[in-house]
């Protein structure tokens, strides 16, 4: 059983690493990866800025994460983001020896994370059971498409496909086409955030009891949470919601507006009060007293009159024109950026959100900072990922104890690389 935090000499967030850096509040914990593509990568990742040694295992054929993205000299330059501050392992889990091999990682481990198809674990003799019997303490955290059980719980499912079923899918992109797919991994990346706040959970739950147990976080539970405000509905009022375009449903000026220089602005004047500044803004305060357009309700019956006018206005206007009025009447507005814009804007700088990181091949590479800030146990982000297999020798030597001529003849058999 593990009762506290691996190696800690003092009380949680309070020891100081190597450098002298005050260490992350997961500093001590040791966290094994299984895991492939997005999801189950980010949640280890979110660990691993605040702290956690997690060790990366992946098969010979590495990661699939390592071919999406752009690649810069043969580095893909999104798993030096989504693998920073992680050790690589590679070890293959078709052979007896590598699956012992991870079976003593995880015996002295405080979290597995893995993203296998349910019942691939139980299959390669790593199941929860088999694990725990070890260490009772461990934490499994699992991450599927449709959940350890269910008639769906064998069916694959990338992120993309359990929006469609959660019924997100349905309410992306406008009215008037078919349903759009966001072009980032919103469900994967919400489900890593579920799936990391389910482990402290669970520590938590370890701290009063000394026991572990298994944290089940499914893609597609993800996408329907994001749902909340419908469910309710659909019993009570059999209200079926729609595609909305760029718009809020029943809520107007809250949309994206064209601007003179060929660019986007989001105006978000929901309520009245806001309305009326940017009414007088606008230079139509009389707006703001016209029984038409004076109340949220009313205007929300006349979504499309209100558009247009906003629209009209915007259009006479260039986006930072637009940006800086609002600004200074109160009216929650942004320009549509590209990324271009945001490596031009001062904010992102500040809050440290384009973090400059050494790079041993590329010299240097801007990763996104960490999320969220705090403010006596920073995370930070300690190196880019690494090459697949470049920790595997450190990692069995170290970690496992094993002789360098016991290394040579994994590797010569092919169960590590």
């Amino acid at each position: 059983m593990i009762e506290a935090k691996r190696g800690a000499a003092a009380a949680p967030g309070t020891a100081a690493d190597t450098a002298g850096r005050p260490a992350g509040p997961l500093s001590g914990y040791r966290v094994i990866e299984l895991c492939s593509t997005i999801a189950g990568p980010v949640c280890a990742r979110l660990m691993a800025d605040f702290g956690a040694e997690v060790i990366k295992v992946e098969p010979p054929e590495g990661d699939a994460a390592r071919n999406m993205g752009l690649q810069d000299q043969g580095e893909s330059l999104y798993c030096a983001s989504m693998l920073r501050n992680k050790q690589a392992v590679c070890i293959d889990l078709k052979t007896d020896e590598g699956r012992e091999l991870v079976r003593r990682l995880a015996a002295g481990a405080d979290f597995v994370i893995e993203n296998f198809r349910p019942g691939t674990l139980e299959r390669l003799g790593l199941g929860y059971d088999a694990l725990s019997a070890d260490n009772p303490g461990l934490i499994l955290v699992r991450i599927s498409g449709y959940g350890q059980d269910g008639p769906y719980s064998q069916l694959p499912g990338y992120g993309a496909i359990c929006e469609a079923i959660a019924g997100v899918r349905h309410l992306t992109g406008d009215p008037d086409r078919p349903p759009a797919r966001v072009a980032l991994a919103t469900t994967d990346y919400l489900t890593a955030v579920y799936a990391a706040f389910g482990a402290m959970l669970a520590l938590e739950h370890r701290h009063r009891t000394g026991r572990g147990q298994v944290v089940d976080t499914a893609l597609y539970e993800t996408a329907f949470s994001m749902m909340e405000s419908y469910v309710p509905a659909y019993p009570r009022l059999g209200t079926v919601p729609q595609r909305q375009g760029p718009r809020l449903m029943n809520t107007a000026p809250n949309s994206l507006y064209p601007t003179r220089d060929d660019s986007y602005v989001l105006i978000a004047a929901n309520n009245d009060a806001i309305f009326r500044r940017l009414a007088k803004a606008m230079g139509h305060p009389e707006w703001a007293d016209d029984e038409r357009y004076a109340t949220q309700l009313a205007r929300g019956k006349r979504v499309d009159e209100v558009d247009a006018m906003v629209e009209q206005w915007t259009r006479a206007h260039d986006a930072a024109e637009i940006v800086a009025l609002m600004n200074d009447s109160g009216v929650p507005v942004a320009k549509v950026y590209t990324i271009a814009d945001i490596f031009a804007d001062p904010h992102f700088a500040a809050r440290g959100m384009l973090a400059k990181v050494p790079h041993p091949r590329l010299g240097e590479v801007v990763l996104p900072g960490v999320v969220p800030r705090l403010s006596e146990t920073p995370g930070e982000i300690r190196e880019p990922g690494h090459l697949l297999g470049a920790d595997t020798d450190a990692v069995l030597s170290k970690t496992l104890g094993l002789t360098d001529e016991r290394i040579a003849a994994l590797r010569a058999a092919g169960v590590v690389r």
